[in-house]
């Protein structure tokens, strides 16, 4: 089956933040950061018109842009609207790798959103971004992550572009050197004194002349020119850890009860756990005594697991190895080292780009 990889971008993401929750800066030319002295973090695309770019010392992008408004950085509000995007992202992909705040690659290749296409996919995507936080995003689907990337840059801002295997070969020999994901301008430059200009031009070298001229990168390059990128996108999981505990009306004595309570609270856990398509590795107990003294008991399996035989099980084998001298007031269990997993998919899994 063809993969399908989808590569979201944010649009101007730190200042577009600041404009929708600061009216009076939307549709001027603003820069997070900055300062008398300081470098630029982000430029609204108004600001950009000038020539005004991230990483750009404040004094100069004065001079290109007289009229530049310099705001002060709010990570909490980043981060928390990329929260919220990524909670859209899983929402579509089991596989979603995000690269920063504001970009993340998703591999759709199965189809949970049942849609035509995976140009439908990212549509949907960037409708559910924009209704959940009134920011837009770009996006790239293709077969690969080099050539999602690419795409995700080709029709900016609020734009999907979509690089066909048909289309990939034709697209990839015209492709300026420069546009090459990895290559910088020391590179470019190298590249073009050796009559290297565009993807065609790459495509003259083999691997070795390529490792010979370019080190390590050699070998990158000699793979994206011939669409041999056969990059996993590594899978995040969601889930760093879930837990549930209950606190006691009254203090438990009896060792029989309290491997009763832990037993009910490890089950709701478990339960919890098999709604979604996610398995563990480690499992922990915590304890907490009439006296508010805690203890913990945790352990790592060998493998990954969502047997509630199994769970159940170290869940007791852990609370043995506590003594329990003294009267129970908490018991809690905690799930943790997630691996997810596929999920399984009824509907269409073929679609096409």
């Amino acid at each position: 089956m063809q993969r399908k990889i989808l590569h979201i971008d944010m649009d101007a993401f730190f200042t577009s933040v600041e404009q929708r929750d600061n009216p009076e800066l939307r549709g001027k030319a603003i820069a997070v950061g900055g300062g008398k002295r300081g470098v630029i973090a982000a430029a609204s695309y108004e600001a950009r018109k000038y020539g005004v770019y991230s990483a750009m010392p404040s004094a100069i992008a004065k001079r290109k842009c007289p009229h530049l408004i310099f705001v002060k950085h709010n990570f909490e509000a980043y981060r928390k609207a990329s929260k919220q995007i990524r909670e859209i992202f899983y929402n579509y992909s089991n596989f979603v790798q995000p690269l920063s705040l504001d970009e993340a690659y998703l591999d759709i290749t199965e189809n949970i959103a049942k849609h035509k296409s995976a140009r439908e996919t990212a549509q949907a995507i960037k409708n559910d971004i924009f209704e959940k936080t009134q920011l837009t995003a770009s996006a790239g689907v293709s077969f690969n992550k080099f050539l999602a990337k690419i795409a995700s840059d080709l029709d900016k801002p609020n734009g999907i572009a979509v690089i066909t295997p048909e289309k990939a070969p034709a697209f990839i020999d015209k492709l300026p050197i420069g546009k090459f994901y990895g290559i910088g301008k020391v590179t470019e430059q190298k590249m073009k004194n050796k009559g290297i200009f565009c993807g065609a031009d790459l495509k003259k070298f083999n691997k070795f002349e390529l490792a010979k001229m370019f080190g390590k990168s050699g070998k990158h390059f000699f793979d994206m020119v011939n669409l041999l990128d056969n990059r996993s996108v590594i899978q995040k999981c969601k889930n760093k850890s879930m837990s549930s505990e209950s606190t006691f009306y009254e203090d438990i004595e009896s060792f029989g009860i309290i491997a009763l309570k832990l037993n009910t609270i490890a089950k709701k856990l478990i339960n919890s756990l098999h709604k979604g398509d996610d398995k563990i590795k480690t499992i922990s107990i915590k304890i907490r005594y009439k006296d508010f003294v805690s203890k913990t008991r945790s352990k790592t399996l060998k493998h990954y697991t969502w047997s509630e035989k199994e769970i159940l099980f170290v869940c007791k084998e852990l609370l043995k190895q506590e003594e329990l001298l003294k009267p129970v007031r908490l018991l809690g269990v905690n799930f943790s080292n997630f691996l997810s997993e596929n999920k399984k998919n009824n509907g269409q899994t073929y679609f096409d780009f």
